[in-house]
């Protein structure tokens, strides 16, 4: 049996102050560092390495995303997603300019508003049922060039996978970035799921990104085992200035950078990346299965990553985060959203399954 410490009992040095066994599913931000991720950190230690990125590991970071993207591309380490994106969109914009995204998008619903109050930018939204913009649906905000009194649309952020889980094909980026391009607009992307995206869609994260016409990427790592850290990485040299300073500017500029981008070698140097995220997202689609026959349970998304969406009976959802915590999407019609992480289990996936139907029968009585 655990002992329960009292609030003056200090833990024993090297303890753990938590139940490693507890799994939640809630966001793939909460799982732990990937045991590969941790053993690189460890690598990288020892001995001197110079600062602000002139080591030896973020130069071998630029082979690796050049391997995935294209000889073009080059990677900047920040700390963080909401980082990567203002340092992005920052750099492919002036300070006039304005991003279109959807209502869903990161970059409007949980950043606090950083691209705006940060990077100085405005955002277009545009509702969507999927989380995902089309040429169409774009078209409602990019208007207005040369209008003094409105902020001049100049780029549009997708973000891969959506926040409510869905993937864009290849083709759909292409025909926004073919139409993005034609109105004299750059394509962002928001990569903070890339690796979740590209095991869906079982294609190499070229064919989604270059290939297809983004501009600019935030390449995720967090969601998928990094300790922390992601990448701004630029596609199209023309589309982005002034990152050097931008970073340090924005507080995004890593004293010790190896530690970071030795944690970007390590899951995508190799098929890390692919494993992990396959896995979370076998585990959200044994999820999907296991509940899409329950009564009561109404699935509102396809499942074509690590998330599952369901609308459930008024009490069930507060009822279960006693055991299993995880978030309400829209408290207003009793959506919640489900999240499997690289750590997911089926045993995992089969306990919470079991727990929703004993509260669903609880609800019925």
């Amino acid at each position: 049996m655990t002992e329960i410490l009292s609030p003056t009992t200090p833990a024993a040095p090297g303890a753990a102050l938590h139940d490693i066994t507890y799994r939640g599913f809630a966001s793939d931000n909460y799982a732990g560092a990937h045991p590969e991720v941790l053993e690189a950190i460890a690598r990288a230690n020892g001995g001197h390495q110079i600062a602000y990125g002139e080591d030896v590991y973020t130069a071998e970071l630029q082979k690796v995303v050049r391997r995935h993207f294209g000889p073009d591309a080059e990677a900047f380490p920040v700390f963080n997603g909401t980082g990567a994106n203002v340092v992005s969109l920052q750099s492919m914009l002036p300070r006039w300019g304005a991003v279109v995204c959807s209502t869903t998008a990161h970059i409007h619903t949980d950043e606090n508003a950083a691209p705006e109050r940060v990077a100085g930018l405005k955002l277009l939204t545009v509702p969507t049922p999927d989380g995902k913009l089309t040429p169409e649906l774009i078209d409602v905000e990019a208007w207005g060039w040369g209008d003094e009194h409105r902020a001049q649309p100049l780029a549009v952020s997708i973000t891969q996978t959506t926040e409510l889980g869905t993937a864009y094909s290849v083709e759909e980026v292409a025909a926004i970035a073919d139409h993005v391009h034609s109105l004299g607009m750059t394509l962002h992307m928001d990569g903070s799921r890339i690796s979740n995206a590209g095991a869906s869609l079982g294609v190499p994260l070229r064919a989604f990104t270059t290939d297809a016409g983004v501009d600019v990427l935030s390449l995720g790592g967090t969601k998928n085992g990094l300790l922390y850290g992601e990448a701004v990485v630029v596609l199209n040299p023309a589309a982005a200035t002034g990152i050097h300073f931008l970073r340090k500017l924005d507080m995004q500029l890593s004293s010790k950078m190896r530690f970071v981008s030795a944690q970007l070698i390590a899951l995508y140097g190799g098929d890390l990346w692919l494993q992990s995220a396959s896995h979370a997202n076998a585990m959200a689609t044994r999820l999907r299965a296991a509940v899409v026959d329950l009564p009561g349970v109404t699935l509102t998304q396809p499942t074509q990553s690590n998330a599952v969406f369901a609308i459930v009976p008024p009490g069930v959802a507060d009822r279960l985060r006693e055991s299993f915590r995880f978030y309400d999407w829209n408290p207003a019609t009793g959506e919640v959203r489900w999240m499997c992480a690289f750590d997911t289990t089926p045993d995992d996936i089969d306990a919470f399954a079991a727990a929703l139907r004993r509260e669903l029968a609880a609800s019925t009585v």
